[in-house]
């Protein structure tokens, strides 16, 4: 269990480090600079080491480490509700910037220099792990070391499998992400956390169950067993088909590109209230009784 305490040490000093960077861009930068450059960076760190380091724990910690699977899932919802909590409004997903874009949340500038500083925080986050991984301070980052060139792809099924499974990922996470998204954060952290917790445990044997096109390069583009064009068609065009088929069902249309809703029928925000169009109705039968008298007591000639 000594290994075990390394990483979760690792965790926190990770954690607090992007924290104190936060802190220092928020008062340092302009707003808009942090929130587009800054915030992205740090939420990308912070995403790509801990996956990173859970990883490495989920394929060597039940014959190397002593321990199984359950505390390794334990671990990842424990870290998705402290990366949902501290994150500060970033995504560290360009799936999710994209469709912050789609929904008119964004501008282009903005969206670009979103996914920017998430591929620059996830490719830091890689080489600061494999730093630290050098530095074999426990049995497993020695065995680590010794298997890391040797890293074989993620994917793990078929060609259209893999990218129908990482798809499917995507479009449930921003499914609930829609939902949750105005919810108080008490509610929408924990949600999130399961959710990403179930599709790892269910998805992660065919793909590794990553839905983020920026943690997946800096985690598994490197490995060999599949071509870059593979990469590309299951961790990138899944996602992305995802989150497109999860807005365009939750909002049924998607406002960046045509405002009319092809699945909803749109009604009126206007209703008159039925009490007043029985009384006017009611109000006309006295008028009309009164002009059939008046027409009827006219003398005919």
């Amino acid at each position: 269990m000594d290994g075990l305490n390394v990483s979760i040490a690792f965790f926190l000093l990770v954690v607090g480090v992007c924290q104190v960077l936060r802190w220092f861009s928020k008062r340092l930068l302009s707003p808009g600079t942090h929130g587009c450059l800054a915030r992205e960076f740090a939420g990308s760190l912070q995403l790509c080491t801990s996956c990173l380091e859970l990883r490495m724990l989920m394929e060597i910690g039940p014959w190397g480490g002593g321990f199984g699977l359950d505390v390794v899932l334990t671990l990842l919802f424990l870290l998705s509700a402290v990366h949902g909590a501290s994150f500060d409004g970033a995504s560290a997903n360009p799936t999710v910037s994209l469709q912050e874009f789609l929904l008119l949340e964004s501008s282009l500038a903005v969206t670009v220099a979103k996914l920017l500083a998430q591929g620059v925080g996830a490719g830091t986050g890689w080489a600061v792990t494999r730093l630290y991984w050098s530095w074999e301070l426990s049995q497993l980052h020695f065995i680590q070391n010794l298997i890391a060139p040797e890293c074989s792809s993620s994917i793990r099924a078929s060609l259209p499998h893999a990218a129908f499974v990482e798809g499917s990922c995507s479009f449930l996470f921003h499914l609930v992400l829609l939902r949750v998204h105005q919810s108080h954060p008490l509610y929408r952290v924990p949600a999130l956390a399961a959710t990403v917790t179930f599709l790892t445990y269910t998805a992660g044997p065919f793909t590794g169950a990553f839905f983020n096109p920026a943690l997946a390069t800096a985690t598994t583009f490197q490995c060999s067993g599949s071509s870059f064009w593979d990469y590309i068609q299951v961790y990138w065009l899944g996602p992305l088909a995802g989150m497109l088929a999860a807005l365009l069902l939750f909002q049924g249309n998607i406002p960046r590109l045509f405002q009319k809703n092809l699945l909803y029928s749109q009604k009126s925000k206007y209703k008159v209230p039925k009490a007043k169009v029985t009384a006017q109705v009611e109000g006309d039968k006295p008028q009309r009784k009164r002009k059939e008298r008046k027409s009827n007591s006219e003398p005919r000639a």
